[in-house]
């Protein structure tokens, strides 16, 4: 046991808080960076889509890898050299010229994060003995709540008073913080049987994501999933994913290793976390145009809506233990799921004037019911495998709640644009002909071809609102049904609350199952 172990969790914190600060923070930014030059880069939705996606993307490709690195050269020197480059992507990415160029550098971004998040769980299991684990990882997971919580907050700030880059230069002094407590503090670890770096299954994994998900938002963007290019590109990423978990399956070090699905409780477990952030991240996504678009709030206001969201997980993540203590791990991580099915039903309800404190109990209880997921499942995943595999684990828990939140992103916001345009088409009619498909992209290009245009147009923003009220509502109800099927896996195969004379065997007889 580490006697400044409480100390170390800090600062794997303060490394964690930037990986998701950005990713939040962006969130409030996704309007101005789609609003024309010189306020935004004019990035059409299809391009936000892949801001987002670039960065989870590269993220989940890698996650697995870096881990084993981690395991391999030391967890230490990994946080330091992730942390570096991050820092060095987010101040490029903040003097982006063009949507292409912001693509390519939360790229870069992401090829650091995956370096970093995985090695903050490592070096916490390494330095926490098994009984103190729990704890520590509700701690951990109240810190993704509260970088949540200050990431919209903080964009709406740095919004208000600069340019649409300063959301992504302030990581540059958190991360020069980070590295100066890091080199103090951080004990280094690592696994003294690792495995070998797999870069076939790397570019494998990598190939086929982004083929599946440039697939499904190309069908989104044309609003026809039967066009060829779309099939054959879907087609094509299920292809590459498929020969990965073949060519894994066959390999004698596997950067996916596909025998720790052998134990139902591991799988179910990794399947809430994808399909928790699948629903969630897509729901995020069409929240913030909801917000600023239609409610016509700021950022920094939109920022501040979603503070409940955030203060739930901080509230509940650090005590979603006690709950599974009582109620065992099945009942605890069902009701989670249940109750972000309820919330984002309750999304499809929301109209213009839908009263804020009605939204506001919607996101404080969408974050109660993440925080009743994110613990519970997390325990399982980190205890069933055995303490020098935590890297490893990490990785995989990371890896399935990026690739469910890129997927999420892709998705249904492919659902969103195909029914705004589907709603708005026949309301264009009022535009020249040339720019009509550009106005029908999404509600901020229709709401930029109108302002240009002026009073001829004015019909428009009302036909906007309503085209994306029924677009938003469509993909809510989408989302519901995601929750629900991860309801339904979980109470299916997660454990019970056993005895607990027993509790000590069957922790053991999960270990077993997963080597």
């Amino acid at each position: 046991m580490h006697r400044r172990r409480w100390a170390i969790l800090g600062v794997l914190m303060l490394s964690l808080l930037i990986v998701v600060l950005d990713n939040s923070i962006l969130n409030v930014a996704i309007k101005t960076i789609s609003t024309p030059a010189p306020t935004g880069l004019g990035a059409t939705q299809s391009e936000l889509e892949w801001a987002i996606n670039a960065y989870t993307l590269v993220f989940a490709g890698l996650l697995f890898t870096a881990g084993l690195i981690g395991d391999r050269v030391g967890r230490k020197r990994v946080l330091l050299g992730g942390l570096v480059v991050f820092g060095i992507g987010s101040a490029l990415a903040a003097e982006s010229g063009s949507p292409g160029q912001l693509i390519a550098y939360r790229a870069l971004m992401a090829l650091g994060a995956a370096f970093v998040m995985p090695a903050t769980l490592a070096v916490l299991m390494n330095v926490f003995e098994r009984d103190e684990q729990p704890k520590a990882i509700g701690i951990w997971a109240g810190g993704v709540g509260l970088a949540i919580a200050i990431g919209p907050i903080t964009g709406g700030l740095l919004l208000d008073h600069f340019w649409w880059g300063s959301v992504f230069l302030i990581n540059v002094p958190i991360v020069i913080v980070s590295l100066a407590l890091m080199v103090w503090l951080v004990p280094d670890s690592r696994d003294p049987n690792p495995g070998r770096v797999d870069p076939v299954g790397v570019v494998l994994s990598v190939v086929g994501l982004v083929l599946l998900v440039y697939g499904i938002i190309k069908g989104g963007q044309l609003a026809d999933f039967t066009d060829p290019t779309v099939l054959v590109t879907i087609f094509a990423g299920v292809a590459v994913l498929a020969g990965f978990v073949i060519f894994e399956m066959r390999s004698d070090h596997p950067s996916l290793d596909v025998t720790y699905f052998k134990s139902k409780v591991f799988s179910a477990a990794m399947a809430a976390i994808a399909l928790v952030f699948f629903a969630l991240m897509g729901v995020t996504f069409f929240s913030v145009f909801y917000i600023q678009s239609v409610r016509g709030y700021s950022p920094l206001q939109s920022g501040l809506l979603m503070l409940p969201l955030a203060a739930a997980q901080m509230i509940f993540a650090p005590r979603a233990r006690l709950v599974v203590d009582r109620f065992g791990n099945k009942a605890t991580t069902t009701g989670g799921l249940i109750l972000i099915a309820a919330t984002l039903a309750a999304f499809a309800g929301f109209e213009k004037d839908t009263p804020l404190w009605v939204i506001e109990v919607v996101f404080f209880l969408m974050g109660a019911g993440m925080a009743h997921i994110m613990t519970p499942t997390s325990v399982v995943i980190m205890q069933a495998l055995p303490r020098e595999k935590a890297g490893s684990a990490s990785a995989l828990s990371n890896t399935f709640r990026q690739v469910g939140g890129a997927l999420g992103i892709a998705v249904l916001g492919s659902v969103l644009s195909t029914a705004y345009r589907t709603g708005i088409e026949d309301k264009l009619t009022v535009l020249p002909a040339g720019i009509r498909d550009t106005a029908g992209e999404s509600i901020e290009a229709t709401l930029g071809v109108a302002e240009k245009i002026g009073p001829r147009a004015d019909s428009l923003v009302g036909s906007a609102d309503s085209a994306f009220l029924h677009a938003m509502h469509v993909t809510a109800l989408c989302g519901t049904g995601v929750a629900l099927i991860g309801a339904v896996v979980v109470a299916l195969f997660l454990p019970g609350r056993p005895p607990t004379r027993q509790q000590g065997k069957e922790e053991q007889e999960l270990v077993t199952a997963s080597e």
